[in-house]
């Protein structure tokens, strides 16, 4: 999974468009739009966190632990980081076919 391919998921979930071009300026609208939802949409926030697959008890302990940054920033970090690990994952565990010996294939 590309860069931008988790960006786009984000996106989709989210329902907005953020930059793709950066990655500091992809961070920041994402940071300001989950402060948005914080104050206007907190469920549709926990439903994008959800299936984002970040975990809640991390999340907890980063907002306990920082209670004097941004809440935006901090959850931003947080579902960056989430696509990020998902998107290693997906890499390290696809394999393409030809790696498979020929006695091994159906």
């Amino acid at each position: 999974m590309t860069n931008e391919l988790w960006k786009e998921e984000i996106m989709k979930l989210t329902g907005k468009e953020l930059s793709l071009a950066d990655a500091e300026v992809f961070s920041t609208q994402l940071a300001a739009l989950i402060n948005e939802l914080v104050n206007k949409d907190f469920d549709k926030l926990i439903s994008i966190l959800y299936r984002l697959d970040v975990s809640e008890q991390k999340l907890k302990t980063m907002l306990a632990q920082h209670t004097t940054e941004d809440a935006g920033v901090l959850i931003a970090a947080a579902i960056i980081e989430r696509q990020q690990q998902k998107a290693a994952s997906r890499q390290q565990f696809s394999k393409p076919a030809s790696d498979i010996p020929d006695d091994e294939k159906w």
